[in-house]
Parts: C-alpha cells; sequence; structure tokens
C-alpha cells in the first residue's frame, strides 16, 4: 500500500499542477498481483493470519468471521491471494465536512475453501508541510495518521498549500483461497 500511496500522491499532485481547471479527483489504479504464501503464524482471537511471502517477507492477513475454513488452518499450510488496490484522491473544497469511515465484505466460494475479501477505507488528510526543496509533501489524518512522501513534479506544490484538505479513498480486494502445505 505505502508503494502505492506514494505513486499515487505523486500523480495526484501532478493532475493539480496541470492547469486551473484541472480535475481535482484522480483514481490511482493498482496492478493486480497473486502471492502464495506459506502460514507463519495464526491469531485465532483477531482472525490473522501472518505468512510468509516467497521473496521471504511477512505479510498479515485478516479473515472475516464469516470464512469458515479459518478454524481448520495450520502453520505450514498454504494460503494463495490474488490482490487488487486502487486508490482515489480527491481535493477538498474548504468547508466539506471530514470522512473517516470504512466499509468491507465478503462473499464466499460454495466448497468454502475460497472467498472473497474487499475492504475500503475513506478518510480526509490535511496537507501539513511542503517542502519543495525535497520535493515532499506531509499528510496527516485522522487516529495519528501521517504520511509524508516524494513528489516527482516540483511544479506541484506550488499549486497545494499547508491545509489544504484531501479525501484519500483506499480500495482493497483479495481473492483467498486455501490448499494443504505440500
Amino acid at each position: 500500500m505505502t508503494k502505492l500511496m506514494i505513486s499515487g500522491v505523486a500523480a495526484l499532485l501532478s493532475v493539480w499542477a496541470g492547469s486551473a481547471n484541472a480535475q481535482v479527483t484522480k483514481t490511482i489504479t493498482g496492478e493486480t498481483r497473486d502471492l502464495t504464501a506459506t502460514i507463519e503464524a495464526i491469531d485465532s482471537s483477531n482472525r490473522s493470519l501472518s505468512v510468509k511471502k516467497p521473496d521471504g517477507t511477512y505479510e498479515v492477513f485478516y479473515v472475516p468471521e464469516t470464512f469458515r475454513q479459518f478454524e481448520t488452518l495450520k502453520i505450514g499450510d498454504k494460503v494463495t491471494a490474488k490482490y487488487y488496490e486502487n486508490m482515489v484522491l480527491t481535493l477538498k473544497a474548504p468547508g466539506s465536512p471530514d470522512m473517516n469511515k470504512s466499509a468491507g465484505g465478503v462473499v464466499r466460494s460454495e466448497n468454502k475453501s475460497a472467498g472473497t475479501v474487499s475492504h475500503q477505507r475513506i478518510i480526509t488528510a490535511t496537507i501539513t508541510a511542503i517542502d519543495p526543496k525535497a520535493p515532499s509533501i506531509t499528510f496527516s489524518g485522522p487516529n495519528g495518521w501521517k504520511y509524508s512522501s516524494r513528489v516527482e513534479d516540483k511544479n506541484a506544490l506550488s499549486k497545494v498549500k499547508v491545509g489544504d484538505k484531501v479525501d484519500i479513498t483506499w480500495t482493497e480486494a483479495m481473492v483467498l483461497s486455501l490448499e494443504r502445505a505440500k
């Protein structure tokens, strides 16, 4: 998500830098990624799986209660997931209400060993710092969220100012299936 966010901020600022009539909403479509990982840890109380990806890094998957196969998982089982992410950034008009909401859903296959998990999060972030020398921008949002990113187009920073607000919408979907370790 961090890599997607960095490119999203850079792209959004490029749009703002275009012209006074530039569109103030930008959709950043992420790539679809396939992943087969090995379960390294299971946290039943939070319904989360810590998995080791083929590159040796770790990821945490949160599994909704409606995904019944969770109780049958064991350390060493393989989990296959297909991820899709996108992000929409919208420059807010002054005085617009702030957003901070989240929604998700689950669709299971008939055999209950696979399903689709989706999640969407919308927050309003405030631009808290702009460094034209780096060039970079810093945002803050609800619950202590902070994010800083390098910006590709230095001129874009002149089109926004500290205090401007941006709605950021992340949409993620994951198709998850289970197979026993070999």
